[in-house]
């Protein structure tokens, strides 16, 4: 049975991953995964993107349409229709979703640790992002997120884990998406996969990698322009999938994460761009 592992690189646009990724960019090289160019949803911003990505709703449909709108998730996604199916879930992730998706109050002193297999997020490690800034830039290490993710892969072996990384989209706020210090981190994301991947394969998962959105050269995404709506879609697995000169929509993971689980997709999802045997 397949287990699927998403991860989230948050703020990284398609052309700074494209330059910066060695690790993922040789795996495709090699046949070992593949690469599509995606589109985002819009408004490009953070909390209307995750509930997008799990939902397969615009956010004028979901309803959560700016970070300051966050609220408990009410459309299906991926976590309740995974839960729905008798499967697991976990999360290593910022604690919007933990907001979005355990329906208990977000506790900045209890929370960072949750197990509860009542809760559409069953087991997780969430990290708030108080302080961050530029004398405060990215904590925690993108090593310490691999290895905890790793943890709650060999304990609880959920069916859907789930993986997300602020770190560029903070440095790309303070540097902004044409600096030096944005482009540095989208690699030091991607010296961490270099090092999990091949763990998380071995572990029994397909592996997908995008992101939210993009950042523009001043420090900002949630508009139209390609530097915040473009981003990348890795995919570490057999499943058939479009030929990789298209262009995808992110309005198609959750249906594709679903599909690859074994799930069927619940009533208004959009339909996923892989099938599986």
């Amino acid at each position: 049975m397949r287990k699927v592992l998403l991860v989230i690189m948050d703020g990284a646009g398609y052309a700074s991953v494209l330059s910066e990724c060695g690790y993922l960019e040789g795996a495709v090289r090699l046949e070992q995964a593949r690469r599509w160019k995606m589109h985002t949803a819009l408004p490009s911003l953070s909390g209307p993107m995750y509930e997008t990505i799990h939902t397969g709703l615009w956010p004028h449909e979901h309803g959560i349409v700016s970070n300051e709108g966050m609220r408990r998730s009410s459309s299906p996604n991926i976590f309740s229709e995974v839960r729905a199916a008798g499967k697991t879930t976990g999360a290593v992730a910022q604690e919007y979703f933990h907001r979005l998706y355990v329906d208990q109050a977000w506790d900045r002193l209890r929370s960072v640790e949750h197990e509860d297999e009542t809760a559409d997020i069953q087991y997780g490690r969430f990290y708030s992002m108080e302080g961050y800034g530029p004398i405060n830039a990215v904590a925690p290490a993108e090593i310490d997120l691999c290895a905890q993710t790793t943890v709650l892969m060999e304990r609880h072996a959920p069916d859907y884990m789930l993986l997300h990384s602020c770190s560029a989209d903070t440095l790309g706020h303070t540097f902004g998406g044409d600096s030096m210090e944005y482009r540095r981190q989208i690699w030091h994301i991607d010296n961490a996969l270099s090092r999990a991947i091949p763990l998380w394969r071995s572990l029994g998962y397909d592996i997908v990698v995008t992101a939210d959105h993009g950042m523009t050269a001043d420090h900002w995404h949630g508009g139209t322009v390609p530097m915040a709506t473009e981003v990348p879609f890795y995919l570490f697995s057999d499943a058939k999938a479009p030929a990789e000169t298209e262009e995808l929509s992110q309005l198609g993971i959750a249906a594709s994460v679903l599909t690859l689980l074994g799930v069927d997709l619940p009533e208004g999802m959009r339909e996923s761009f892989v099938s599986v045997q």
